[in-house]
């Protein structure tokens, strides 16, 4: 936090002098666990406090902007999971062929649903969430052009986010502790100093969204080294990479096509990995307003057992539900079936707003036939649970 102060400091003047349009939410959420934890020191169920206030100004016709997002959740037993965060601190400038955003923002790239390989500009908040879909802020400069030939982004990425790991309390987290107290390892001895850096093109043409990108820098994903001791841990190790992704959707009618892959390399790394699949959405369900969507991936990474993610050999089936009423009521239901293990994770995620400013959030996720084999899900294996959360949006 203490990183981005120099960045506050240049940006208060604006906060000052503009009329504040301030937006945001703040949230009670409750996770309960259906066994008891492996580790006895975690808990059975746990609940947290979430505030994300939110300031966006506009100037110059539009052409200025500003936006300050902070965010903190203060969590009942994890210390790891309590914890702040700046997600954006921005200015954008902007013109007719070209767009240049300057601090800390979030950058989301990606199509599919199982798994994002090519997102790989912003730091997974991992205490936030296991699926892996919360991120931190990224300090940057990015320059967008803009024409007919589509968007080249241009990135410069100081400031390497480290990622958050549940502590000896959190819950869901591996069976070994990873070691956020000490320094992680890197394999750049400038650390977390070292500068990277990533390029974007994309474009729509018609029926087709496609974007090719690559980054070279410090990868996003660590490695681990085991720490042996009284209690054993694990401590972080992040290397340079070189990575080339692809992603694309085909939009027709009531189908999407989606791809995502990716080719890395690195000291010791030399891998491809991709996700591809379908979405194929029936509108109306027998005369109401509700659309059903059938969601297919398949996850394939070429390193098999030695990969870093449990995602290697994968199916994703799914059903996302849109109910098209007043409350924006929502749910996606699916499992993940490991081809070559049989292990099996089932998900459900839900929304619905309950009057103007209230909204209803329910998450679940359920761990069967792990194989002892299955690393990373085995840990796993006892931490079914359910989430509730409560949000007020003002």
């Amino acid at each position: 936090m203490k990183k981005y102060l120099l960045i506050i400091a240049c940006l208060l003047p604006v906060m000052h002098s503009a009329r504040a349009e301030w937006s945001g939410y703040t949230a009670l959420e409750y996770r309960n666990f259906f066994e008891p934890a492996a580790d006895p020191r975690q808990p059975d169920n746990t609940g947290s406090l979430i505030l994300q206030p939110e300031y966006h100004y506009q100037w110059d016709n539009g052409r200025q902007i500003f936006s300050f997002i902070p965010y903190y959740r203060v969590d009942q037993y994890d210390d790891e999971r309590s914890h702040g965060d700046i997600r954006e601190l921005a200015w954008v400038s902007a013109a007719e062929s070209w767009e240049l955003r300057l601090g800390v923002r979030k950058v989301f790239w990606g199509v599919t649903e199982s798994t994002h390989l090519v997102d790989i500009i912003n730091q997974t908040d991992l205490v936030e969430n296991p699926d892996g879909e919360d991120k931190l802020g990224q300090p940057m400069l990015n320059l967008a052009l803009i024409g007919n030939y589509g968007t080249l982004d241009l990135f410069v990425l100081p400031m390497f986010r480290e990622r958050t790991f549940p502590g000896v309390e959190g819950r869901p987290r591996l069976a070994t502790i990873v070691d956020t107290r000490q320094d992680a390892l890197y394999e750049s001895d400038k650390k977390d100093q070292h500068v990277d850096y990533a390029v974007r093109w994309s474009k729509s043409m018609g029926i087709l969204d496609i974007g090719l990108s690559h980054f070279y820098g410090t990868s996003r994903d660590p490695e681990f080294i085991f720490v042996p001791g009284p209690i054993p841990s694990l401590l972080p190790y992040y290397k340079l990479i070189h990575q080339t992704g692809l992603d694309l959707q085909v939009t027709s009618e009531g189908w999407l096509w989606k791809l995502e892959a990716v080719k890395r390399s690195g000291t010791n790394i030399d891998y491809a990995a991709a996700t591809a699949g379908l979405e194929y959405t029936l509108y109306g369900i027998g005369g109401s307003t509700t659309d059903v969507g059938l969601v297919v991936e398949y996850m394939y990474d070429d390193r098999n057992k030695l990969a870093t993610t449990p995602f290697n050999n994968d199916l994703l089936v799914g059903l996302r539900f849109t109910f098209n009423d007043t409350q924006s009521t929502d749910a996606l239901i699916g499992l993940i079936y490991d081809r070559e293990y049989g292990s099996t994770v089932y998900s459900i995620e839900a929304g619905r707003r309950l009057g103007d400013r209230w909204k209803l959030s329910v998450e679940g996720r359920f761990y069967r036939d792990i194989d002892p084999l299955d690393n990373v899900l085995y840990s796993l294996r006892k931490e079914d649970y359910l989430q509730m959360e409560l949000a007020l949006y003002f």
